[in-house]
């Protein structure tokens, strides 16, 4: 059994890729792993301020909802990433939890593999090239990890639409086979 944290950080609830992040979830529980999903619209996130005091304590010194989350993420054996994608690269709000996940760089962590689920109402594949590129940037910042896969879903304009393509199925496999 894998321990599984799935950050879905659409800030549409049911938005295209949280239907992907719920369908990954479904696999992974179906294949008898533990999961944990976190909104990131559900934990009142704020800016990281670069004051680096996560480097000499166990915790952020903003006071929303991470702190609550760092041990979890340090514990997970997958980490999952779910974004819609705006402009050719992740949204803001995913990229503001990867900047407040600076605390996990200096621990002992137990992830090594990191999916990426990304949904665009573009129609070719490369728009899903920044956040791939973004993705793998912070994973780098971490020895022995690893981008394990990415499903990339793209032509997905309208809110649920993405239940009409194979994408969920892939989501799911993807997950059931973690």
């Amino acid at each position: 059994m894998k321990k599984i944290i799935v950050v879905t950080s659409s800030p549409r609830q049911n938005g295209n890729s949280e239907i992907l992040a719920r369908k990954f979830a479904e696999g992974a529980l179906s294949a008898g792993n533990e999961v944990k999903t976190v909104a990131v619209r559900d934990i009142g996130l704020k800016f990281c301020t670069g004051c680096m005091y996560c480097n000499s304590h166990d915790k952020c010194v903003l006071n929303d909802g991470m702190n609550a989350l760092y041990e979890s993420f340090q514990h997970a054996d997958v980490l999952v990433f779910a974004t819609p994608v705006y402009y050719y690269a992740v949204c803001g709000q995913l990229k503001t939890l990867l900047d407040r996940l600076n605390p996990l760089y200096v621990r002992e962590n137990k992830f090594k593999d990191v999916y990426l689920l990304a949904t665009a109402a573009e129609d070719d594949e490369h728009a899903m090239d920044g956040a791939v590129k973004d993705i793998q940037g912070w994973i780098d910042c971490f020895d022995g990890v690893k981008l394990k896969g990415v499903i990339r879903g793209i032509g997905v304009t309208e809110k649920g639409e993405i239940n009409d393509t194979a994408f969920p199925e892939k989501a799911y496999e993807m997950g059931k086979n973690v």
